[in-house]
């Protein structure tokens, strides 16, 4: 990262107490006020104060999961396993960037369709939310053939890198170890 990108970047402390400072605004702030930021697409890196340490992707996990937590979570149980399922597995790195391009994809759509207009109009929120309910289930279905495609991608991809092993390492005599067998 440049340094004139670094200085332009909001900097928040966290201090051992648990507190959030703000240098920009020279004041406290909460994760309220953090989530305030990401949704303002602020620009911003939480460090420890004594450490220097970046906390900034535990601070956006911690706001994750106050979100989680009221509301109407955005992750099921089942997605939730299927991720930590994936963290140590050699596919992890993978899985981060597949999920890193879903997400930009879906963000995508939604920016195409409220930059859309109506009567000259650009989409409000309330909009936005007449529009869904209306046009849920063609979004649903529309998303439901997206995810059908990306799937068939990512088997297609796995597969590959499992044919490039089979043919970097097929040259090497393996001997498949035979078990032992219980003698009584």
């Amino acid at each position: 990262m440049s340094s004139a990108k670094k200085s332009a970047e909001r900097l928040i402390k966290k201090y051992p107490n648990r507190r959030l400072y703000d240098t920009q605004t020279s004041s406290y702030i909460t994760l309220t006020d953090v989530k305030q930021l990401v949704l303002d697409n602020e620009e911003f890196t939480v460090v420890d104060a004594k450490s220097n340490e970046d906390l900034t992707r535990a601070i956006l996990l911690q706001i994750i999961l106050e979100e989680e937590a009221s509301g109407v979570p955005m992750f099921s149980t089942n997605v939730l396993a299927q991720i930590i399922r994936y963290y140590g597995h050699a596919m992890q790195g993978m899985m981060g960037s597949y999920l890193e391009k879903n997400v930009d994809a879906f963000t995508d759509i939604q920016r195409k369709f409220t930059g859309a207009s109506l009567d000259g109009k650009p989409f409000s929120p309330e909009m936005w939310t007449q529009f869904m309910n209306v046009q849920g289930p063609m979004m649903q279905g529309m998303m439901n053939n997206y995810i059908d495609q990306s799937k068939s991608l990512f088997v297609q991809m796995q597969e590959q890198m499992q044919n490039q092993s089979k043919s970097l390492f097929g040259a090497f005599p393996f001997v498949m170890p035979v078990p032992p067998t219980d003698k009584k």
